[in-house]
């Protein structure tokens, strides 16, 4: 990418930032929250990694991709481009099993747990990657709840949350942050959204320190802000269309 290229693109992706965040901050004075209870995270899947580093040059640390092949190297070309720019990578997309040690190499927050298998390899995954020195410390998490029942979208059974809180939180190598939720397709996301917050509030009865609450993207995050979310997750607002790009 020529500098002229580079420049455009930046600009391009600040005045994406700056309606996003206009947006984030018109939603959270409509529930008469404050703007910084809301976090930002950007979604980079199918983007490449220098848009990666222009949104962390325009402030954004926390960046979020939902394929473990892909953010493997996307993550070790990020840290080629700005080596001394710390951000927090989240894997937000379903994950299988098998990917677990691999994951843990380079996310620090898993936001797609959703059975206790799952749980449990990343468990032994981090606790091998910690004793490795592949990583500093435990895996933030947070159990992706399940609002509908459409095959291939993953998320854990509302009535089965109790149950995977109580195994994540069993050992010191996985940490639980609190929960994450997509919208039904199609469904009314003030519904889904009420509906995870009440699971929320539950779980942090229970668990205080699982006071996240990852919910909201381009198309939704206004309802998401009126109930409750801490995260949300941002991909084609900021950064436009989807570009294909190799794994």
């Amino acid at each position: 990418m020529s500098e002229e290229s580079r420049q455009e693109r930046k600009a391009e992706i600040a005045e994406s930032l700056r309606e996003v965040r206009e947006r984030v901050d018109a939603a959270c004075r409509a529930a008469g929250r404050q703007p910084e209870e809301v976090e930002l995270l950007a979604v980079t899947k199918t983007f490449p990694a220098t848009d990666a580093a222009l949104l962390a040059d325009l402030g954004l640390t926390e960046l979020a991709e939902n394929r473990e092949q892909e953010a493997r190297g996307k993550v070790a070309e990020f840290s080629e481009l700005r080596p001394d720019t710390a951000v927090r990578w989240h894997m937000i997309g379903q994950l299988q099993r098998n990917k677990a040690r691999s994951v843990v190499r380079w996310a620090d927050v898993v936001e797609s747990v959703d059975s206790v298998r799952l749980a449990e390899a990343l468990r032994r995954a981090t606790a091998s990657a910690l004793d490795a020195g592949e990583r500093g410390e435990p895996l933030d998490v947070l159990i992706q709840v399940g609002l509908d029942d459409a095959a291939g979208r993953g998320g854990c059974p509302p009535g089965d949350v109790s149950a995977l809180a109580a195994e994540i939180t069993r050992h010191s190598d996985l940490r639980l942050r609190g929960v994450m939720a997509v919208a039904p397709l199609g469904g009314d996301p003030d519904v889904a959204f009420a509906t995870l917050s009440g699971i929320a509030r539950r779980l942090q009865e229970d668990y205080p320190e699982a006071v996240e609450m990852s919910a909201g993207m381009s198309g939704d995050l206004e309802s998401a802000v009126a109930h409750g979310s801490t995260r949300v997750r941002v991909g084609t607002a900021l950064l436009g269309g989807r570009r294909l790009i190799s794994p």
